[in-house]
């Protein structure tokens, strides 16, 4: 079509006025009605999710009198490291911690293989035998042996007083499994396939493809196995006998009982472990929970990601 001198052809995407292609959808009252409810809701639950945390971490350093009188919020009354130095103080203290960090590193190791494999082998649908093997994992959720059979199991075993009591009898967590069996079926079977036609056998698949598109599953169940035996005491209670062998967290177990006893004696008792008394539930949860909280921000950019990506499949 031929466009007369002096006149105005027809207008193109690129002669509209560089603003107006800029503008994007204004949002409706609605929308901008939902970010503000959504920004109200989300402030509040994390004033209510941080206020429990620093109330315990005043509590932890205030006095005793005040903490019995119900006059501590989120500031500490009457600045007292008390209970901090009767815990920090003892060398046993510094050995159940040792141990505690051992025992979350070699079982967070040991679960995170046993899982990986596991999962692998329940997501390969051609598996002969594969509905056995999910059974017998999901029937592991509702049913177990019990206590008193577990306890002879592993004193039959030789495994107690030894971190094999602690690291083994809870390896495997079946909510895990299923998560990351759940994510691997979502990885496109075609890369399996293909390094199949180069060569690569059923471990050398895993080990260089298939662990190496995983990363943010397995950062999120490191996350979720350290946290569970981090904060794990009553298994160690159970088969541990001997005081150096013992993780932190029953070494505050007994320190919370020993000092509440010691403030039920009232005149017998000393006046460091009365004035322990008050304060040293505070002390257990703020020591055995900065660990976790300085380790979480590295692993927190993988965690949404792992589990959308373990639990949506599509």
């Amino acid at each position: 079509m031929t466009v007369a001198p002096g006149t105005a052809g027809p207008k193109t995407p690129a002669a509209r006025p560089a603003s107006r292609r800029r503008r994007g959808i204004r949002p409706t009252r609605g929308y901008r009605v939902f970010q503000a409810v959504n920004a109200v809701v989300l402030t509040l639950v994390v004033v209510v999710t941080l206020y429990p945390f620093v109330n315990i971490v005043a509590r932890s350093l205030s006095d005793e009198a005040p903490i019995i009188a119900g006059k501590v919020n989120l500031v500490p009354q009457g600045f007292n490291l008390t209970s901090y130095r009767l815990v920090m103080s003892d060398p046993m203290f510094w050995t159940n911690y040792r141990n505690t960090v051992v025992y979350t590193v070699v079982a967070t190791a040991i679960s995170i293989v046993l899982t990986t494999c596991y999962a692998y082998v329940l997501s390969k649908h051609q598996l002969k035998g594969r509905g056995v093997l999910v059974g017998i994992a999901v029937f592991t959720m509702f049913f177990s042996g019990g206590l008193i059979p577990n306890y002879v199991l592993i004193t039959s075993l030789g495994m107690k007083n030894s971190i094999w009591a602690v690291v083994l009898p809870n390896a495997i967590n079946v909510f895990n499994l299923l998560v990351m069996k759940a994510f691997f079926e979502s990885l496109p079977v075609e890369l399996e396939e293909a390094a199949a036609v180069d060569g690569l056998s059923t471990y050398g698949t895993l080990l260089r493809i298939v662990l190496p598109l995983s990363k943010a599953i397995i950062a999120t169940m490191v996350l979720f196995y350290a946290v569970s035996f981090w904060n794990s005491w009553f298994t160690a209670f159970l088969y541990l006998d001997r005081q150096d062998l013992l993780p932190v967290t029953v070494y505050l177990r007994n320190l919370i009982a020993g000092a509440t006893g010691a403030q039920s004696a009232g005149g017998v008792a000393e006046s460091d472990a009365v004035q322990a008394a008050a304060t040293i539930q505070a002390v257990t949860i703020v020591l055995t929970t900065l660990p976790i909280l300085a380790v979480y921000p590295f692993i927190q950019r993988f965690f949404v990601s792992g589990v959308m990506l373990g639990a949506v499949k599509g």
